[in-house]
């Protein structure tokens, strides 16, 4: 069995998540109040348990939390000698893996997405965005449809996430106009995602610009295991600037999909999610479907999963 642990990306978040694995785990308590402490303009526990969703869901709220979640569910399994051999996350979820390579710290990763979502939300700023996730078509088909848009406003694809769901962002008028011109084309359906900002876009540049001179006061650790990056939808190569890789990633399209179809290819079998629900996991079924290949994976949502996936691969 070859296991690469998935990360959860901004989206997945919902009110409560953590708190039973705080109920029941020390390591997980000490580790949220550390965060909690270390980060007071977010009030990191509080906003993970109690909410309210919409608050939660502000971006600068999100990465952090996210963030901690993932930080310590992913130190309870290590407390268990239970460690990827190769880790990936969408958007967000990249910094997850790359802390599970020990790239940094996990203080550093909880600052870090917390800077990281501030930013965004602040180059978000008096954009009128939209997001639409284009179901049953190529991704050929909705890149090209974006090409050929050539009315009011900008719009791109961000997000490749599995075969036959792709994801353009943009301005309002930009994005309505494509969604209509990938139906004419013979995409099944459009379907709207609620989004706070147009991220993975060239309007994310001066958040781009922020995190190259955050990371030019860090020091990044080499990855100890192999870590897959969303702007190439490949395994970061030792000749690549992963700080320069980071920064292009908030303005570039996540190619998720090209991440999942290199490691079903290399013959990782067993994928496991952490994080709140189970979007990932959905992106791996349908890739592995496609791909005409057998997978199994699982999602690290609450305590039960963790002590069910735990007990069963502690028993292999």
């Amino acid at each position: 069995m070859k296991t690469v642990f998935l990360y959860a990306g901004q989206g997945s978040q919902r009110v409560g998540m953590g708190q039973d694995f705080y109920d029941r785990y020390e390591t997980f308590r000490k580790f949220i109040d550390e965060c909690d402490a270390n980060n007071p303009e977010i009030g990191i526990k509080k906003m993970m348990f109690e909410g309210p969703i919409e608050e939660l869901s502000k971006t600068q709220n999100t990465q952090a939390c996210m963030a901690a979640f993932a930080a310590g569910v992913t130190k309870l399994l290590e407390e268990k000698n239970i460690k990827p051999e190769i880790a990936c996350g969408l958007s967000l979820g990249e910094y997850g893996a790359l802390y599970a390579a020990g790239v940094f710290s996990a203080d550093e990763y909880v600052k870090l997405t917390a800077f990281r979502g501030a930013k965004m939300a602040e180059a978000a700023k008096g954009i009128d965005c939209a997001m639409s996730a284009i179901l049953g078509a190529e991704s050929d088909l909705v890149e090209r449809a974006c090409a050929e848009y050539d009315g009011e406003g900008y719009v791109t694809a961000t997000n490749y996430n599995c075969p036959g769901q792709y994801v353009i962002c943009g301005d309002e008028v930009a994005v309505a106009a494509v969604e209509e011109k990938v139906k004419e084309m013979g995409a099944r359906k459009c379907k709207r995602i609620a989004v706070t900002g147009p991220f993975h876009t060239k309007y994310m540049k001066p958040a781009g610009d922020n995190l190259a001179e955050y990371f030019s006061k860090m020091d990044f650790a080499k990855p100890q295991i192999p870590v897959l990056c969303n702007v190439t939808g490949d395994y970061l190569k030792p000749d690549e600037d992963l700080k320069e890789m980071l920064v292009r990633q908030v303005q570039n399209g996540v190619r998720m999909e090209a991440e999942l179809r290199k490691l079903i290819a290399d013959g990782v079998d067993h994928f496991v999610e952490i994080g709140p629900g189970e979007v990932l996991s959905g992106f791996v079924k349908r890739t592995a479907r496609a791909m005409g290949a057998e997978v199994w994976f699982d999602s690290i949502d609450t305590a039960e999963d963790f002590e069910e996936i735990t007990s069963y691969l502690l028993a292999q």
